[in-house]
């Protein structure tokens, strides 16, 4: 089968190539991928910026597909289903933190960029029916990491001021649409202007472009503060977080791109006793409230393009670029 794998030896950072699955295990399915949606993982994976990477390992963590042979132990009334599957494995008992053995597809085990994948039986949900396969595949790693970022860790209010940083990201468009199904008051920030738009065509209340070194100053004259954060940057943009947030408010972090802060303004952090949690995707029940929500709301994810197989390279370098809006993803079979 047709597989896109990292290779740190070749100048692209992966390799098109064929590939082998294993035999199928008792407790796993097949599935004929139909799409697979790109997160930055997959990029940083490529510049050799992730943990515990491996040669030869198909990428990807999201997908969509049919399944088309089952194990024995697996209830064959599977063969056939439209399914996503969910990327993450090993949670552990304690809902509050994934336990050191949590992975995700994609390293360092087999991911979904490929025309097969086999995954155990309990990784596999039925695809709501409301999106088509594109969509279906861009939901599963953003979506249960804003689900959880906000409903969980955020604990979002219909009343609250919301501000999703770094708008045009696959969390981030998701986060906005959770966030404005629940009736909060959502803003965004960018330093992109056409994204900025793009926001308020979904609903939101304003955006910020974080370029301007005057923007904390604007945003807190417009809502007078948030009450909770959603954001994947950190570094040196903490300060600005910690300044734009109420008192009593929250900022939930779900990565660190820019890095680690080389200070921040602990004063008011403590004074105004703003709570600065952590998140890492979400557990099994997580996902399944994920889905559940995105069913009864009928959210259906943001394209920004999509690719072909043989053309994911290019796929890539738009990741890189970080010029899209939305989910990027590979069409791997009509």
């Amino acid at each position: 089968m047709k597989a896109i794998v990292l290779n740190r030896t070749l100048p692209e950072g992966i390799e098109f190539t064929d590939l082998t699955l294993p035999k199928l295990g008792s407790d796993e399915v097949k599935i004929k991928v139909k799409s697979a949606a790109l997160n930055h993982r997959d990029e940083w994976c490529r510049q050799g910026k992730y943990a515990n990477l491996h040669d030869g390992i198909i990428l990807g963590s999201d997908a969509s597909g049919i399944v088309v042979e089952v194990g024995k132990e697996v209830d064959p009334d599977w063969i056939e289903k439209e399914v996503i599957i969910n990327p993450a494995s090993d949670w552990g008992e304690n809902s509050n933190v994934q336990a050191k053995n949590f992975k995700i597809m994609g390293m360092p085990e087999h991911g979904t960029l490929a025309e097969y994948v086999q995954v155990k039986s309990d990784r596999i949900h039925l695809k709501p029916d409301h999106l088509n396969w594109d969509e279906a595949a861009a939901l599963p790693l953003g979506g249960v990491t804003a689900f959880r970022a906000l409903f969980r860790q955020g604990n979002i209010h219909a009343s609250d001021q919301v501000l999703i940083t770094g708008f045009g990201g696959g969390v981030a468009q998701f986060g906005v649409q959770f966030a404005l199904s629940t009736g909060a008051k959502v803003y965004i920030n960018s330093s992109s202007e056409e994204k900025i738009q793009k926001g308020l065509g979904l609903g939101c209340s304003g955006g910020f472009n974080y370029n301007d070194e005057s923007w904390t100053e604007k945003a807190i004259s417009q809502t007078g503060g948030f009450d909770l954060i959603l954001d994947s940057a950190m570094g040196e943009t903490l300060n600005n977080l910690i300044k734009v947030t109420k008192p009593a408010g929250r900022v939930v972090f779900y990565g660190a791109t820019r890095g680690n802060p080389t200070g921040f303004d602990g004063r008011r952090l403590f004074w105004n006793q703003i709570k600065m949690i952590g998140n890492t995707m979400g557990n099994d029940e997580d996902f399944g409230n994920m889905l559940e929500y995105v069913t009864k709301n009928k959210i259906t994810p943001l394209i920004d393009q999509v690719f072909d197989l043989d053309n994911s390279l290019e796929a890539f370098e738009r990741m890189k670029e970080g010029k899209q809006t939305g989910k990027i993803v590979i069409r791997i079979s009509q």
